[in-house]
């Protein structure tokens, strides 16, 4: 399946309309129950060790798993630096990776960042912006950290898509209103 993946595109106008068409009507940890266990599920079947991880900008984590043995330490900093990324400039870290060619020294530079507060940031793709409608700004992120970085930001891509064909025109059981556009 990873392999089946299509590329992500690296245009930014294109990249920024395909974040912005995920917008969903709320975001609970229902959601987030829901859509890393589609993305746990599909690594599996693919036996693709990686740590997804949902949390809201407030810092409250909503969902955070391997989906097979076979990590590191490494991925729990990669998730916290991409997922610092999206938080800051509100866009997906595959997003931000293009935006300056995967080129760090040139991000740090245009943003005034130092090595040690740049350190904080990954423009590696995998982190991805969870946007409400009604509400300005990112609400929370979804983060894969294991595989390619173009495969990271593609299977969440993929994953929220079938979300919304999963979840299309269901109504919630707490709220009258559809889940998501």
């Amino acid at each position: 399946m990873l392999d089946t993946l299509p590329f992500p595109t690296r245009d930014l106008d294109e990249l920024s309309r395909e974040e912005r068409s995920f917008t969903f009507a709320h975001f609970t940890c229902e959601h987030a129950w829901v859509i890393g266990n589609i993305l746990r599920n599909a690594l599996r079947t693919v036996e693709a060790p990686a740590l997804i991880h949902i949390s809201l900008s407030n810092s409250m984590v909503l969902f955070h798993s391997p989906s097979l043995p076979g990590l590191m330490p490494d991925n729990e900093i990669w998730v916290a630096r991409k997922r610092e990324t999206v938080l800051r400039w509100g866009h997906s870290s595959w997003y931000m990776h293009n935006k300056f060619g995967g080129d760090e020294g040139k991000f740090r530079e245009k943003y005034g960042l130092g090595m040690e507060e740049g350190g904080k940031y990954a423009i590696h793709g995998g982190a991805y912006p969870i946007f409400v409608k009604g509400v300005e700004g990112v609400v929370g992120v979804i983060v894969v950290s294991g595989l390619k970085q173009e495969q990271d930001h593609q299977i969440v891509v993929k994953a929220i898509s079938e979300y919304r064909d999963l979840r299309d025109g269901v109504k919630s059981p707490q709220r009258n209103t559809t889940l998501i556009k």
